[in-house]
Formats: C-alpha cells, sequence, structure tokens
C-alpha cells in the first residue's frame, strides 16, 4: 500500500497540502477522510475545491449530508461531492438518500465520518488520516487501489510549511 505520512504546522500547511491534492485528482475518485473533530477534514477539502477553481464559498455539508462543486481539471468539467456524514443515523439513511449513484468514474467523491456508511459505502481509493497534535495536525494518505496510488503518485508537496 502506497501511503504519503507528514507534519502539518498551521492551516497553511493545510491549505497547501489541500491544493497539491487538487492537482493530483481524477474523476472516479473516492477519497475517505478520518479524524476526530476539528482535526482539519472540512479545512482540507475547502482547500482542495478553492485550489481546484471553485470560487465561491464552501460550506461543511453537516446538515444536508453531501455538497456537490463543479470544477475544471484538465480542461474539463468535474463534479466534486463532498459528504459529511457526521448526522447520518445509520447506513440505510445513506442508500435511502440515493448516494450511492453519486460513486462513478466520472465524479469525485470526498467523504468525512465514512464509518457512518459502513457496509454500503463503496471502498476509498484514498484514505485521509487527520490527527490532532500539540503543534498543528499530522496527516497520512494511503492508497487503496490502482487509482489511488496513481494520484499519489502525482502528489507533488514540499511539507516544510
Amino acid at each position: 500500500m502506497q501511503h504519503f505520512q507528514t507534519h502539518l504546522h498551521n492551516e497553511a500547511g493545510t491549505a497547501a497540502l489541500g491544493a497539491a491534492l487538487a492537482r493530483a485528482l481524477a474523476p472516479g475518485l473516492t477519497i475517505y477522510l478520518e479524524g476526530d473533530l476539528g482535526a482539519g477534514k472540512t479545512a482540507l477539502t475547502r482547500a482542495m475545491l478553492h485550489a481546484a477553481g471553485h470560487a465561491g464559498h464552501v460550506k461543511s455539508p453537516t446538515y444536508t449530508l453531501a455538497e456537490p462543486y463543479t470544477v475544471r481539471l484538465g480542461g474539463d468539467p468535474v463534479e466534486i461531492i463532498h459528504f459529511d456524514l457526521y448526522r447520518l443515523g445509520s447506513p440505510e439513511e445513506f442508500l435511502d438518500a440515493g448516494f450511492r449513484e453519486h460513486f462513478n468514474q466520472s465524479t469525485i467523491c470526498i467523504v468525512e465520518w465514512p464509518e457512518k456508511a459502513a457496509g454500503v459505502l463503496p471502498a476509498p481509493d484514498i484514505k485521509v488520516l487527520l490527527s490532532i497534535k500539540v503543534a498543528g495536525r499530522d496527516i497520512e494518505l494511503q492508497a487503496l487501489t490502482d487509482q489511488g496510488s496513481q494520484c499519489l503518485d502525482r502528489l507533488k508537496f514540499a511539507p516544510n510549511l
């Protein structure tokens, strides 16, 4: 399993990693974001979306569960859907909402709190583990599929921020 690990000292480091990830994204990716409340899952997603070209506000989909964004990657429009499953009552709610249809070869799905839909959520290509430290946060990216490995191969990030 290919992985990338670093320590991010501040929000600028998180934003820089999000921008680097945005440059490495490809349609069809499923990315899980795992970490405690306040670990930086939404901040990382916000940085990815802005770096991918979304100019508007990026809100946490805590209450809506999913927020779609259309960006341009390689000149082509791509839909990125940011899921926040924190308030999901059961995995069946994920199915009832029809969210599985978004997990396909043309959409990028970024999922916070994936454990809330365990058993029904499609498997990730990349798992991002964030943990809060006294000075910043530690982050690990694990590629779990060939597509995830290709994404990490494209990742160009200088962790000294």
